[in-house]
């Protein structure tokens, strides 16, 4: 028969030692002795019904159901933590919570928010990269920038993307200046997912019938744009990630015609964040900045 839990003490405990993987070093971060840790936890075993640790002369192990229950308690305790600094903040207008995908957060965003906080430096700027959906009711998020199929009338439509070609200038063969479309067949050509992004720009550019080699997937477009700095093949990646790069000369573009691509970035604000000066200033910076990336296309 399943034990309910009627107390929530050692989970702190069990967290802390699940991280270090060490009652004692969990003792030196909570100011405790590593007996009372060790007593907590085999208190919270108990309550479980189930060990958490295995434990050895010189070390201890989460066991298969300890991961997994400190996954859960980590989750919980970061969920809990995000709505307690929101309480003790105060002054909401000071706190900027920003939520966006691994790649703009990588390859955009980090890079760019500098020359926001100089303009406004009294704001407190916290970003969480991630590729799930962003919770916008619990407090732990102001703003979140995703990706999503276009609608072109959508007021919150931050800019429509557009996929390029790019390689690495170390892939030009001495005596050539450039990469051509005609020269592709020399390369791997890197692809996120699927091939079909790149059959649709060899379909727009009426150059199918090379022999081309589509041996490297990747996942997200800021792993795939390293891979071209590394001059590991010819790589046809969203525009905004690779932006960076493009202006510093550090990746070239493919010279050829962009086929057709229903992808962009959207904003999202939080329902009860909406008309905050700091929501209002963060879009108006945001419109500024893409309004100058979209400069390396024209």
């Amino acid at each position: 028969m399943n034990k309910p839990l009627r107390s929530l003490s050692g989970l702190l405990d069990f967290d802390c030692a699940a991280r270090w993987g060490s009652f004692k070093l969990a003792a030196q971060e909570l100011h405790k002795t590593p007996a009372a840790i060790s007593l907590q936890v085999k208190q919270l075993e108990e309550a479980l019904g189930f060990d958490l640790f295995s434990r050895h002369p010189r070390h201890i192990s989460l066991t298969e159901k300890g991961q997994e229950f400190s996954a859960t308690v980590r989750r919980m305790l970061g969920d809990l933590n995000t709505k307690v600094a929101a309480l003790q903040g105060g002054d909401e207008e000071k706190i900027l919570r920003l939520s966006t995908t691994h790649s703009l957060a990588i390859k955009w965003l980090v890079p760019r928010i500098a020359r926001f906080t100089k303009l406004h430096p009294e704001l407190d700027i916290r970003i969480d990269s991630s590729d799930t959906i962003a919770n916008m009711e619990d407090g732990s998020t102001d703003i979140a920038l995703r990706t999503y199929d276009v609608v072109r009338t959508d007021p919150d439509l931050l800019f429509h993307d557009r996929l390029v070609a790019v390689y690495s200038p170390s892939l030009v063969l001495p005596g050539e200046t450039e990469i051509t479309l005609a020269d592709l067949e020399r390369y791997p050509l890197l692809h996120e997912f699927t091939t079909d992004t790149w059959i649709a720009l060899l379909r727009q550019n009426n150059a199918l019938k090379g022999n081309y080699n589509f041996s490297r997937s990747f996942t997200n477009f800021a792993v795939m744009v390293q891979s071209a700095l590394a001059g590991q093949g010819i790589a046809l990646v969203s525009h905004a990630i690779a932006s960076d790069d493009l202006r510093s000369g550090a990746l070239k573009m493919v010279d050829c015609e962009s086929a057709p691509y229903e992808r962009g970035y959207r904003v999202i604000v939080a329902r009860d964040k909406r008309g905050m000066s700091k929501i209002t200033h963060f879009r108006a910076w945001l419109q500024e900045e893409v309004a100058e990336m979209q400069k390396g296309l024209q």
